[in-house]
């Protein structure tokens, strides 16, 4: 593949719900442009995009995939991301380096949940993106009924580009209203529109026209003055109103039918933007803000959007380069991990192949083996002249699962793994949870645990077990408490003698230690001794073994042994009165609170109440917006374990949800008497 400049550079993601046909319809312009031979199928694992075991095994998506395709002295960078929101972490990074999108859409099922995820998204990038109706050739297709299904959410105006030639199993071809052709099979064939389809292909043009001398002044002065524009003038005005998002053009397709091809990559080079037409990205310097466009000339600046790691081919790092030129042989600087990395070869991602490459230029996206420590997120730059490039933001945690080693040789090799696992997907995230002493694994929902699962035994060679985790509750107490605790010893020979008077009280803060002996009753080099039992003691709490927060101890009497007393002993009347105290405080149980936002059609909104009053819910509020409602809720997380898989069964697949941490508030008595009862039996045992 030859080297390509930033202006003749499109970087596409493609973007929809699960199952639109985006890996269908990338396989079809790759057999189009001649880069395969045969088209693949995904029953089959024949596809480029759809490599990994993963996807094949599941019959979707998992990864984003870049396929380069050559089209009218053109490269178009295709980002093949997976639809299935639990995967959308993978959909977000590919966003991040793309200057447009092909938003699918399935010509039966119209809009869905995931369309509406990926819009949003595209929103929050400010990205230019068009619409293919895609899957024509499908058996009830129905290309105004789907296009009214954008429309229904999107404040958008949509602007058709195409029109269907026929629909379902006579879905022949697309009619074009740009060139006023009709353009047959994949498009290699062009004819005359048939006569039944010109008067609406007449009126379709005429509302391209008016669109596109909405672009500038200049063509909307033409226009008025002549009534028309020229073929040039048109697609000048589309392009520059497309780029502003004043409007989204729609086009057709059915990419396993190949039907619609070459008119889609012809409006991809004529239409969308190339890297060069994008605002300047902002980055930060050591000067301070450093405004970046996509020039040879400017300071290097690389954006690392996705990591690999294989056992076979070493770890793999996929950048976009978003200033400057890169070539093979450099030595770059990365400053979130303040470490020099030295690029060896570089190439052009293709599917699972790479493609050997001397030059990158700015604009385009490659690839580099064996950087050392560099991960997703991370920007490359020069030495001396440091830059960061923003990071996008991704959505908090929705399901977790507690792990553990399979085999006693796997327990050496989990952090590790587990933080490869992390660097590489940044919607994955683990912690040692100090409340329950497990290793929590979070993630975007089961599937997206069970890939990571897998992903460790096969590429990294660790075994690991999953079960639900415990929730992590905390114990406090209510009121005050008073207690006091001789700890005495003799057993021959040197004995052991403390005891501790101290009061407890509630505290703003996790923990206070207050010294309020007056006359030296104790020496107060036995005071740290005390504070350690308490402190140890909190750790395990006092009726459900979960650490006790937001307390107060006040340390005001007790007696010491001239011979006897050593600071064990102290250590040990600390934590005897401390128990005696908390459980004369009123002791509670504490759970964590959470925020919840569902998403959902409007005839499952009760469905939705009524589950969150049988979860202890409590609603704070419904909107209603563009056909979907959406329920505010805080619940407890111990309701919410296994939310993603529970709502997907409710809505049919058409919920969505997100979820944060709010606060950590009192359980209910009937609650918290099942949760000290299965605590008390799980030590018993």
């Amino acid at each position: 593949m030859k080297e390509y400049k930033s202006k003749f550079i499109r970087n596409v993601a493609l973007v929809s719900h699960s199952s639109a046909g985006k890996t269908m319809l990338a396989e079809a312009c790759l057999h189009f442009s001649g880069a395969t031979t045969r088209l693949g199928k995904i029953e089959d694992g024949t596809t480029v995009s759809d490599f990994d075991d993963e996807e094949n095994r599941r019959g979707i998506s998992v990864y984003t995939s870049v396929l380069p395709i050559e089209h009218n002295n053109t490269k178009i960078n295709l980002l093949d991301t997976p639809g299935y929101t639990d995967f959308v972490g993978e959909m977000i990074s590919a966003l991040r380096v793309s200057d447009s999108a092909l938003v699918l859409v399935d010509a039966v099922s119209g809009s869905e949940v995931g369309t509406e995820v990926a819009w949003d998204y595209c929103d929050r990038f400010n990205l230019p993106r068009c619409v293919v109706i895609n899957k024509m050739n499908r058996e009830n297709a129905d290309f105004k009924k789907a296009l009214a299904t954008i429309e229904n959410f999107s404040d958008k105006r949509l602007l058709p580009i195409q029109l269907p030639w026929g629909e379902k199993h006579d879905f022949t071809g697309v009619i074009d209203l740009l060139s006023m052709k009709a353009y047959k099979g994949d498009g290699k064939e062009i004819v005359d529109i048939p006569a039944e389809y010109k008067d609406e292909a007449e009126t379709g043009h005429m509302v391209l026209v008016e669109a596109a001398a909405e672009g500038t002044d200049e063509l909307m002065e033409k226009y008025f003055e002549a009534g028309d524009l020229t073929s040039d003038e048109i697609k000048t005005g589309l392009r520059s109103a497309i780029l502003e998002g004043a409007f989204v053009p729609v086009f057709v397709s059915a990419g396993s039918a190949e039907i619609g091809i070459a008119p889609l990559l012809d409006a991809i080079v004529g239409l969308l933007p190339s890297p060069v037409d994008m605002p300047a990205v902002q980055a930060e310097g050591a000067a301070g803000v450093e405004e970046l466009t996509a020039s040879d000339a400017g300071p290097l600046a690389m954006y690392v959007w996705k990591t690999t790691a294989d056992p076979f081919v070493g770890k793999q790092t996929f950048f976009r380069v978003t200033s400057g030129m890169v070539n093979s042989d450099n030595r770059l600087w990365n400053q979130a991990k303040s470490a020099e990395e030295r690029l060896g070869a570089i190439y052009i991602p293709y599917g699972k192949d790479m493609i050997s490459i001397k030059n990158i230029h700015a604009g385009d996206i490659g690839s580099a083996p064996k950087l050392n420590d560099t991960a997703t997120g991370d920007t490359l730059s020069d030495k001396g002249r440091p830059l960061t490039l923003p990071k996008p933001e991704y959505p908090n945690a929705l399901y977790r699962v507690a792990i553990h080693p399979k085999t006693q040789a796997d327990s050496t090799k989990i952090s590790p793994s587990l933080n490869r696992l992390c660097e590489e997907d940044m919607t994955l995230s683990w912690m040692n949870d100090p409340a329950t002493r497990q290793t929590v694994l979070q993630g975007m929902g089961d599937q997206h645990i069970d890939v990571a699962i897998r992903r460790a035994q096969n590429k990294l060679q660790v075994g690991l077990l999953t079960e639900l985790p415990k929730v992590p509750y905390r114990e406090a107490i209510r009121g005050n408490g008073d207690a006091r605790y001789r700890h005495k010893k003799q057993s021959g020979g040197s004995g052991q003698f403390g005891e501790v008077a101290l009061r407890v009280s509630p505290s703003d803060e996790a923990f206070e230690f207050v010294n309020d002996i007056f006359g030296g009753s104790i020496s107060s080099s036995y005071l740290p001794a005390i504070e350690k039992g308490i402190r140890n003691t909190m750790k395990d709490g006092i009726m459900a073994g979960y650490p006790i927060s937001g307390i107060k101890v006040s340390v005001y009497d007790g007696k010491e042994h001239p011979v006897d007393s050593k600071p064990v002993a102290f250590e040990i009347a600390g934590r005897g009165a401390f128990k005696e105290a908390c459980l004369q405080a009123g002791p509670i149980l504490l759970e964590p609170i959470m925020t919840v936002r569902v998403t959902v059609p409007d005839e499952n909104m009760g469905d939705i109440m009524g589950d969150f009053n049988s979860r202890r819910g409590r609603v704070q509020g419904m909107e209603n917006e563009k056909g979907r409602s959406i329920v505010s809720a805080q619940v407890p997380l111990a309701e919410m374990q296994r939310y993603t898989t529970e709502l997907r069964s409710m809505t049919g697949g058409r919920g969505i949800f997100d979820m944060e941490f709010e606060r950590y508030d009192t359980v209910p008595t009937h609650v918290a008497e099942g949760i000290i009862a299965a605590a008390k039996k799980e030590k018993d045992d």
